[in-house]
Order: C-alpha cells, then sequence, then structure tokens
C-alpha cells in the first residue's frame, strides 16, 4: 500500500470514528489507566462500548448493570470498586447516564452513610458525576446537609475533597444555612491543613458563601490560626493563592456594602476578620509583595483586592477618589 492509499485510509477511520467517540477515548486516556486493562469496566473498555453506542445505537447496559449490583451484599472493598466503576460509567456513558432515574441516585446517595471511609469517598464521587446532568442535581442536594455532616465529621483529606466538589457543583439551598454555620470553624480548618486540594475546595466555598449576606458575619467571626496570614505567602502554589485573595476580594467587598455597615459587628479577637482587616493585620504588606508575583492571574487579584480595600462600595458611590480615612494603603505606603 502507497503513502496516498495509506492516508486516504486514515481519514476514512477518522470520519467514521466521529468527533464524539473521539472525545470519549480522551477522556479515558485522560484518566489515566492503561490501554492495556482487560477490566470490563476500566475506561478504555467504557469507552470502547461507548463508541459502539454511538455506531449502534444501543446500550451497553453496564450503567444499569452496575448500578442493579448496588442492591446486593457486598464487602466494603466491592462496594467502592462498584461505585468507583459507576463514576467512570456517568462520565463515559452520558447517554444511558441521563436514562438512570431518581431512585438510582437514592441509592448511591446512602452509601453517604456507609462504615467504611472509602465507601463514602466513592459514593460522592459518583453523585459528583451524576450532578453534571441536569435532571438530578436537586434530587443530589437533597444529601448536601449529609455531605456538610461528613465533612465536619470525618477528618480526611481525601472526603473532604470528594465532598466539597460535589458542594462546590451544587447550588446549595437556603435550608442548608443552618448547617453551613455550624460547620464552618470545619472549612476554615480545611482551609488551613496542609492538603493544597482540600484547601483550594474549601476556599471556593467559602468565597461562594462570603456573597451571602447572612452568612457573612459568621465567616469573619470564625477562629483562625496565628500564622493564617501565610496563606497570602508567594510560595503558596498559585492556584490556591488565586482563590484565597478571590476569597479576601469577596469578604472585603460584603463587610464594606450598606447592609453589613449598618451593624456594628463584634469580632474574636483570633478571627479571620482581626487576621485580615483588624488594626494589627499585616495583609497589606502581604498583598504589596503579591503584586510582582510570576503568575499574572495571581498578581491581578491582589490588585483587586487592594482596589477593593481602599474603595468601600457605599463610599465609592458618593465620592470620585478612593482615599478613606482608615485606608490599609496610605500615602506613605504608596510611596
Amino acid at each position: 500500500m502507497d503513502f496516498k492509499d495509506f492516508r486516504l485510509r486514515k481519514g476514512v477511520v477518522g470520519l467514521a470514528t466521529g468527533a464524539g467517540a473521539i472525545y470519549l477515548l480522551y477522556k479515558a486516556i485522560k484518566a489515566g489507566m492503561s490501554s492495556r486493562s482487560s477490566c470490563p469496566t476500566s475506561p478504555v473498555c467504557i469507552a470502547r462500548l461507548a463508541i459502539e453506542r454511538e455506531w449502534h445505537g444501543k446500550d451497553s447496559g453496564e450503567l444499569r448493570r452496575l448500578l442493579n449490583s448496588l442492591e446486593h451484599k457486598h464487602d466494603e472493598y466491592s462496594k467502592g470498586m462498584i461505585l468507583h466503576s459507576i463514576t467512570r460509567c456517568v462520565y463515559l456513558l452520558e447517554a444511558e447516564a441521563c436514562t438512570c432515574t431518581f431512585e438510582d441516585i437514592r441509592l448511591v446517595g446512602c452509601l453517604l452513610d456507609d462504615k467504611d471511609n472509602s465507601v463514602k469517598i466513592q459514593a460522592l464521587n459518583a453523585l459528583k458525576a451524576f450532578s453534571g446532568i441536569r435532571k438530578f442535581r436537586l434530587k443530589i442536594q437533597e444529601h448536601s446537609i449529609k455531605v456538610l455532616e461528613l465533612i465536619s465529621t470525618v477528618w480526611d483529606s481525601e472526603l473532604h475533597i470528594a465532598g466539597l466538589r460535589l458542594l462546590n457543583g451544587l447550588p446549595l439551598p437556603d435550608f442548608a444555612h443552618p448547617q453551613l454555620r455550624r460547620v464552618m470553624p470545619s472549612l476554615m480548618e480545611i482551609l488551613q491543613t496542609d492538603s493544597i486540594l482540600a484547601q483550594v475546595q474549601a476556599v471556593r466555598l467559602l468565597s461562594h458563601l462570603a456573597q451571602k449576606n447572612d452568612l457573612l458575619y459568621d465567616i469573619l467571626n470564625c477562629q483562625v490560626h496565628c500564622n493564617f496570614l501565610n496563606l497570602f505567602q508567594s510560595m503558596q502554589p498559585g492556584s490556591l493563592l488565586f482563590e484565597v485573595l478571590v476569597f479576601a476580594e469577596r469578604l472585603s467587598e460584603g463587610r464594606s456594602c450598606p447592609h453589613y455597615r449598618a451593624v456594628n459587628w463584634q469580632y474574636n479577637e483570633q478571627s479571620l476578620h482581626e487576621a485580615l482587616f483588624g488594626e494589627e493585620s499585616r495583609l497589606a504588606d502581604r498583598l504589596l509583595a503579591l503584586v510582582i508575583h510570576p503568575e499574572e492571574e495571581v498578581q491581578i487579584q491582589a490588585c483587586k483586592v487592594i482596589v477593593s480595600l481602599q474603595c468601600p462600595q457605599d463610599f465609592g458611590t458618593r465620592h470620585s477618589s478612593c482615599h478613606t480615612t482608615n485606608s490599609y494603603f496610605n500615602e506613605e505606603d504608596a510611596s
């Protein structure tokens, strides 16, 4: 076969495979699994099932088989593996996942009560996968209280990551606010651990909650460690630094709005508010150092925090300049 024939055949195969099949294979490769795997529920095997479905228009039945098997008694390891395979199937066989029922979601959610932490983690990951399908989001939202309870009572970084990823992908309902107040200290503790992935997920959730008027004081009055501002050091990973700066900006904006300023709030001496905005805070120094950070998004976000500290929202609407008497960055600092 000459080179021209080879190119022609290659082009035909590419067209037959289709963009959808290529994308599924890409997702399988991204999962970090070996293409030599003979396991019927490996990502590559599931990707092949998805490609066959595109070609023949028939469900593989694999996801249904896995969900049905959850109804039987299994040891902890087997339950974890089944849930792990369900997660893969939901991502790689999305059309089949869309045909699942609310009862399937309830069945997976029940395993959040399993005694084994690894099973809980896999159940959280499966719910996260299902949350990408619009019709299941409200049903999964019903488990938010349980997820918050797990995050605050089980000190396991993998569980924290899985639970927080799920919560960050869901619109948290108002009925969860009382529970959120109770777990706020735990979220703040997770933010101050040494697990970067857990820290990033925790601060993302806190940033979202900082925009809720009825939760802002609870966040600001949370007790933090004396070295909390180390989170703003340039030695931190850029991904974490950026999220922490977004959090600081939202807190600054929240405490500057008229609704919040109308109340004379009292803060604990070891509170987040005192660490960030108290008279003894060194936040300004940390921010100025981050303006020359090598990552551009960190530089920009540090500048945004500086501006938010200089220009309270209600003040900025009445005055053209942004120089307040209690500014963090006075004229001497700027010179």
